[in-house]
């Protein structure tokens, strides 16, 4: 009894765990903090640090009022706003007055507003040497689409301008559709490796916008004079329209531009106001970058009614899901963002929702900035992102 309660007792020692290490001393260097990512420490200081009439100046997309340098800045910087679109009378259809042009804008090299051009080549295009059109493109291999792309950015970039709304990922078999030069295939299985291949080739130089979501092939008609409709059901959207844009996400697409364009079977709005068609591109896209509408004026072209205030179509839009209101014709800048700023204040707008679209349109602006300097102006809340 004896030699086994002494075993136990020796099978029960060796098992016991190990005694714990000593506490550190008081005095020990404390082990060092995990890194800080500069740039989404400036990104949540600049959001705290910004009113809501900030916010919402800051994610609209505009054309700026004159080709004039000084006159450009000025207004961009009076405004506030996140973004300016270029058109042909903007870039002279030159590099070098675009690139004094651009340039003009930034006032602050750590956040300067975006600039965006439609470089699509072939018939659409803002600066010389388009390159070839997509529908050339569409018959030569995927690799053919990564060249081409790769020397309009460098293009685009040259002329100082950052966002490229260049890769039509819509698809249509029909040869009299205003798209038909600007496709890169007839149909999904066609068009999607050479989107995927326009939005490598753009990589790192320029950032990639994917258009018209969720796709024109699928709602027949020119949006730029009506709004096309169609009843096509979402599983047959998902086999014929999506794998373009699927293909443009999965090889890391930074925007999409939403289509005015009505698929009534999934929505009776226009996709670029349509709650269900952001939550489509998020949640089964799996797109988190930034959601920019299609020029808000057309909406207006369209003659329906309901469609006519652009103020409200940019509260639906921004309420809807985007993050960036694109308006090339003439706006009010100052009251658009007021009307913003009132729908926030009434609910119309959640707080929460600008707030997501003010961080993601600064944080594609920070991506672009000439400067890593931290954001000094900081009080308050905003000092906790920074300290």
């Amino acid at each position: 009894m004896l030699a086994t309660a002494l075993a136990l007792l020796a099978g029960c020692t060796a098992a016991a765990p190990p005694v714990s290490a000593a506490p550190p001393h008081p005095w020990a260097p404390a082990t060092d903090p995990a890194p800080v990512d500069a740039d989404a420490a400036y990104v949540e200081a600049r959001l705290a640090d910004m009113s809501t009439l900030e916010r919402a100046a800051s994610v609209l997309m505009i054309r700026v009022p004159s080709p004039d340098p000084q006159t450009a800045r000025a207004a961009v910087a009076a405004s506030g706003v996140g973004g300016v679109i270029l058109m042909g009378g903007d870039t002279q259809y030159s590099v070098a007055a675009s690139a004094a042009l651009t340039s003009a804008l930034t006032v602050d090299p750590a956040l300067p507003p975006l600039t965006a051009v439609d470089q699509e080549g072939g018939i659409v295009a803002r600066l010389p040497d388009a390159g070839p059109s997509a529908r050339q493109l569409a018959s030569e291999p995927a690799d053919a689409a990564r060249a081409a792309f790769a020397a309009r950015a460098e293009l685009v970039a040259s002329a100082g301008i950052d966002i490229n709304f260049g890769i039509v990922a819509d698809v249509t078999p029909d040869p009299a559709s205003f798209l038909a030069q600007r496709i890169l295939g007839t149909d999904a299985a066609s068009a999607a490796p050479r989107v995927a291949a326009a939005v490598t080739g753009e990589r790192g130089i320029v950032l990639s916008t994917l258009k018209h979501f969720p796709g024109h092939g699928g709602a027949p008609g020119d949006s730029h004079a009506l709004i096309p409709e169609t009843a096509m059901s979402l599983d047959e959207w998902r086999a014929t329209q999506a794998p373009p844009f699927q293909a443009g996400v999965d090889a890391g697409a930074e925007l999409v531009m939403m289509g005015h364009l009505r698929y009534t079977a999934v929505d009776s709005a226009p996709a670029s106001l349509s709650t269900a068609w952001y939550g489509i591109l998020r949640d089964e896209l799996g797109f988190d970058g930034v959601a920019v509408t299609d020029d808000l004026s057309m909406l207006q072209a369209s003659g329906e009614a309901a469609l006519a205030d652009p103020a409200a179509n940019g509260v639906a839009a921004l309420a809807a899901g985007a993050d960036l209101l694109l308006y090339v014709g003439p706006v009010d800048t100052g009251a658009l963002a007021a009307r913003i700023a009132d729908a926030v204040a009434s609910g119309e707008i959640p707080a929460q929702r600008l707030a997501d679209a003010a961080r993601r349109v600064l944080e594609l602006r920070r991506s672009v900035a000439d400067s890593d300097a931290s954001y000094v102006r900081c009080v308050g809340v905003c000092a906790d992102a920074v300290s």
